[in-house]
Parts: structure tokens; C-alpha cells; sequence
């Protein structure tokens, strides 16, 4: 059974840093499209990021493009997300997403994402 599990959420003031960590069991994580998505109260479920299957390519949603950065860590079997200079807009619940099929190509969209954690909370605030 497959299983993702994101932690590292929490409360952080604007302009810190928080580093979520997707951790995969039941299969590898590497080898599969993988992606973060948030979702703020009162908004649709949005892309943030997004890693290929064999790390060599990333997609950021224009929002978060040179403060967030996704990453692969296959010794822990674990995709990153490092966030710096939070803004108080970033606060949404995280969710990881990784593929069902193996080798294939990045897609941004949630439906293109088989397997999903149970999200964790970021919330920015002062």
C-alpha cells in the first residue's frame, strides 16, 4: 500500500522559513512525477511545485518562483519543499502528490496525481 505522509508545517512569521518534507512508503518516490499543491480557506486546491521523476526538471507556480524550492532526497526516500521569505498568502494547507505510473512526464494539474498525503498546515502570520 502506498502511503504519503508530509510533515514540517506549522506557524512561522513573514519573511521565515519552513522546510516540508514528503515521505513515501509502501514504494519508492523516486522514479515518479511528484508535486506540491495548497489549498487556502475559501480557494480551489493550487499547484506550487512540482518535481520530475528523476529530479532533473522542477515547475513553481509564478507565486512562489524564487522563494520555494522542490527536491529530491532518495537516500530518505522523501521529496522537499524548502520555503523561504514566507508571505502571509502562503498560508493554505500543503498536500504532496506523486504519480501512479512511473517514468512519466511533470503535469501541474491535481487530477494528474494519484497518490496523496493528508496535507499539513502552514500558516504565516505576525
Amino acid at each position: 500500500q502506498v502511503q504519503l505522509v508530509e510533515s514540517g508545517g506549522g506557524l512561522v512569521q513573514p519573511g521565515g522559513s519552513l522546510r516540508l518534507s514528503c515521505a513515501a512508503s509502501g514504494r519508492t518516490i523516486s522514479g515518479y512525477a511528484t508535486g506540491w499543491f495548497r489549498q487556502a480557506p475559501g480557494k480551489e486546491r493550487e499547484f506550487v511545485a512540482a518535481i520530475s521523476w528523476d529530479g532533473g526538471s522542477t515547475y513553481y507556480v509564478d507565486s512562489v518562483k524564487g522563494r520555494f524550492t522542490i527536491s529530491r532526497d532518495n537516500a530518505k526516500n522523501t521529496v522537499i519543499l524548502q520555503m523561504n521569505s514566507l508571505k502571509p498568502e502562503d498560508t493554505a494547507v500543503y498536500y504532496c502528490a506523486s504519480d501512479r505510473q512511473s517514468y512519466r512526464a511533470v503535469r501541474t494539474t491535481a487530477a494528474a496525481f494519484g497518490y496523496w498525503g493528508q496535507g499539513t498546515q502552514v500558516t504565516v502570520s505576525s
